[in-house]
């Protein structure tokens, strides 16, 4: 069965969402919710602080007038593109004027605003986000998309061809969505026309690629995705890394950076370069795989010290590269899990309290304090520690 409406969803309910609504015709239905918001509540998969976004008939410049008139706080965050926020209560929500393409380069597009909702529509890039409900929950699904999201099917508006001339970053999106609502099958079009522009995407941000990925890298099963990718040129991993991912997400994993740590840490700095990572992002990806090369050996100890948290992630790690028979990740996580880690109870204070100084021999009697401490499982006092140094 199509759904017609949308129903139950929360946010839907908000009475911060109905006033906004109210304040912008919604009962006439010149205001209704688009996108993801409507997608992913047909489905009943939503996400936790999901954007909101409604279209509009009203020009810009009315949406403001009317959300002011009526207690809405008012942001024009991109007004010429036609996108007004607003803000009322904690219920934050985009609105953009209906629009349709006049010129588009593949990276920006000129538009026109109107109030031809089909035509809204048919700019947008697969059918399945190409949903509108209005304000009682109805839905206005002019392209099929619906039946396209019950059947898991990612298809393109129209020509696949001309939506990725559009916008190149849509050959991302298809594979983000295939995976995220398709359950990893691709719409033979839509892949046809990915693999015919797979090697004309230079111009892309980077920034906006890697975004994509690293949600791409986040979802339940991305293995087939990643591995028909690579297979087309799209990412670059490193031989064995799709069957790694395969057997990680066996394991329930779905860290991004856990991942990242899979397609292979020798490529981390080609990551950053090719996808314009956060420093932070890539240190998380280091460690993980850090602590998976400490496991493989069986320093649980050691791993479970410097890496903490991270460690459990790095564990999935090791398993999923080397294939280990479920017996011994499970030997291991028990190992990791029963380990009382504990900061090292002895700094240099306490070395200078006895008499040490500062220097290159406090340094190498802090490392074997160290030593002593992770190889006991942290079970040794400080002042048995503090006796190996001085007796």
């Amino acid at each position: 069965m199509i759904p017609d409406r949308i129903e139950d969803a929360e946010w839907l309910q908000r009475p911060a969402v109905q006033a906004i609504f109210a304040a912008l015709d919604g009962a006439g239905g010149r205001t209704r919710a688009v996108g993801g918001v409507v997608r992913d509540s047909l489905i009943g998969r939503m996400r936790e602080h999901a954007d909101i976004d409604m279209a509009t008939e009203l020009l810009p410049v009315s949406v403001l007038q009317k959300a002011k008139a009526a207690g809405i706080a008012t942001y024009p965050t991109g007004i010429d593109h036609g996108t007004v926020t607003l803000r009322l209560d904690e219920t934050t929500v985009e609105v953009t004027t209906l629009r349709q393409d006049v010129e588009t380069d593949g990276r920006h597009a000129q538009v026109s605003f109107g109030t031809d909702w089909v035509a809204d529509a048919e700019r947008r890039d697969f059918t399945i986000n190409a949903l509108y409900c209005h304000a009682d929950g109805r839905l206005f699904d002019p392209l099929g998309g619906a039946g396209d999201l019950i059947n898991g099917r990612v298809r393109f508006i129209g020509d696949a061809a001309t939506r990725i001339a559009e916008d190149g970053l849509r050959v991302y999106r298809f594979f983000r969505f295939s995976a995220s609502h398709g359950a990893e099958q691709f719409d033979p079009d839509g892949l046809e026309a990915c693999r015919n522009a797979a090697e004309d995407l230079d111009h892309i941000s980077r920034e906006r690629v890697g975004a994509e990925m690293m949600r791409m890298l986040a979802l339940p099963q991305v293995a087939k995705t990643i591995g028909l990718m690579d297979h087309l040129g799209l990412v670059r991993i490193e031989p064995g890394a799709a069957q790694a991912l395969l057997r990680y997400e066996s394991l329930g994993g779905r860290a991004a950076t856990a991942r990242m740590a899979l397609l292979g840490r020798d490529g981390l700095d080609l990551r950053q370069a090719d996808w314009r990572l956060s420093k932070a992002v890539i240190t998380h990806a280091e460690r993980i795989g850090e602590a998976a090369s400490l496991l493989r050996r069986g320093d649980v100890a050691w791993a479970a010290y410097r890496f903490g948290e991270d460690a459990v992630e790095g564990l999935a790690v090791a398993a999923s590269e080397d294939g280990w028979p479920r017996e011994r990740l499970a030997e291991l996580a028990r190992e990791l899990g029963r380990l009382p880690v504990a900061p090292l109870p002895v700094g240099g204070a306490d070395l200078e309290a006895r008499g040490m100084r500062p220097g290159p021999d406090m340094g190498a009697a802090l490392g074997r304090i160290e030593r002593a401490w992770v190889e006991s499982e942290f079970s040794l006092t400080k002042d048995e520690l503090l006796e190996r140094i001085f007796h």
